[in-house]
Order: structure tokens, then C-alpha cells, then sequence
């Protein structure tokens, strides 16, 4: 169980806080979907979440345990929006391995398996990949660090509707084993295999209704 409890994000340079006493539970193999309109402070919660960014105040608990900003690095593995420009590995592998030069076949197969990608050469360069298949690579660098809760951000961003639907299809497999939390301004889909929704405006989070969701394509910008 990921849960947050009053977490406000107030940097010294803003006039107002970006996250206002935030309060949020997940619980094991379930899909959470925060939907906001860009500049809500999405992103900013994830980042708080992976260990990235440090909260103003407030508590977040994994298993009933408070965790620190290098504890929450250890427990959750954060996919950013547009991952493939982030690639740095000359092949599969590499990009695999990096950080973690120790790992295993097994591990790795397990990780590419997981995605659908493990029919892939691990010789072949990330940039060969089309776009969907380079989202789930990315996908596949997390979940071989075994986090405990898996981030991400606009996952969908910049796919055709065919892609979109593979990755969501995907996503929805993933939460039989791990936790998920992904935000995104564009619910549609998405909203169909969450567990739970919610709203960000303004840094404020409220629960919100799945079915709500899902005919929305766009969040208007708030």
C-alpha cells in the first residue's frame, strides 16, 4: 500500500504551493490514474514519489513504513514522458544493463517478457525500435530494478491509436504483479482499466469516478 498523507510541495521561488496537502492510497496490483491539465503538478508528484524532488511536508508510507527520498528511489521505478529520448545504451542490452552491470539472463529474459519484447535482439539499437516498442523498453529498465511501484508519466504521449491501445493493454497485465500510478492529461482509455481516479487542478487532488473519464480524450487546461 503506497500512501501519501498531506503532502505539500512549496518551492521558496513560487507564490503558492504546487501540491496542497495531498492525500492518496494505492494499494497492491492496482492501476491509480491522476488526470490534470498541464502545469497542475502532476509530474512534480511523480517525482516527489521516485525519490527525485523533496516534499515540503507531509508523510508518504510504503507497508505502513515512512519512507525517505532515497528509500523512495529504492521502491519505485519512474518512466518519464517521452522516454526514448533518454536512451543512452548502443544496444538492448546496454541500455539494460546500465547501472546494473551484474545482471543476469534470466533477469533481463524476465524483464523483456514482461513487455512483449522479448523477440527482440538484444543487439539491436533502441532507435531501431518502433515508438510502442521503445515505451515498453523503457517499461522494462524499471521493472528490472524489481520496484515496488511502478510511475508513469503520460505514457500514451506521441502514439498512434494502435500503439496506444498495445501499451494500454500492456499496462493493464503489469498491474496483476505491480502497482501502478500514471498521470496523464489525455485519460481516455486509460480510464478503462483503472482502479482508481483522480483529479489535480491547482495542486489540489480530489477522488474522481473512472467512468467519468473515459470518454474524455483531452483535460482542458485549467
Amino acid at each position: 500500500m503506497l500512501y501519501l498523507k498531506d503532502l505539500t510541495y512549496h518551492p521558496a521561488a513560487t507564490p503558492a504551493p504546487i501540491l496542497k496537502s495531498v492525500q492518496l492510497e494505492l494499494a497492491p496490483q492496482q492501476l491509480g490514474l491522476i488526470v490534470g491539465p498541464s502545469g497542475s503538478g502532476k509530474s512534480t508528484l511523480l517525482e516527489i514519489l521516485a525519490g527525485l524532488a523533496k516534499k515540503t511536508s507531509g508523510s508518504l508510507f510504503w507497508r505502513e513504513q515512512e519512507l525517505t527520498p532515497d528509500q523512495l528511489q529504492q521502491l519505485a521505478g519512474l518512466v518519464f514522458q517521452f522516454p526514448e529520448r533518454h536512451f543512452c545504451g548502443h544496444t538492448i542490452l546496454e541500455e539494460l544493463r546500465l547501472g546494473h552491470p551484474e545482471l543476469g539472463k534470466e533477469r533481463i529474459d524476465r524483464a523483456l517478457e514482461a513487455v512483449r519484447l522479448d523477440h527482440i535482439s538484444l543487439q539491436a539499437s533502441p532507435r531501431s525500435l518502433s515508438g510502442g516498442q521503445q515505451r515498453r523498453l523503457a517499461l522494462a529498465v524499471q521493472l528490472i530494478r524489481q520496484p515496488g511501484v511502478l510511475l508513469l508519466d503520460e505514457p500514451t504521449a506521441g502514439l498512434d491509436w494502435s500503439m496506444r491501445r498495445q501499451l494500454i493493454s500492456l499496462l493493464a497485465e503489469l498491474k496483476r504483479e505491480w502497482s501502478l500510478l500514471v498521470v496523464s492529461h489525455e485519460p481516455g482509455e486509460i480510464a478503462g482499466i483503472a482502479d482508481c481516479c483522480w483529479t489535480l487542478q491547482h495542486g489540489e487532488l480530489a477522488a474522481s469516478d473512472p467512468e467519468s473519464l473515459l470518454d474524455k480524450e483531452t483535460v482542458v487546461q485549467g
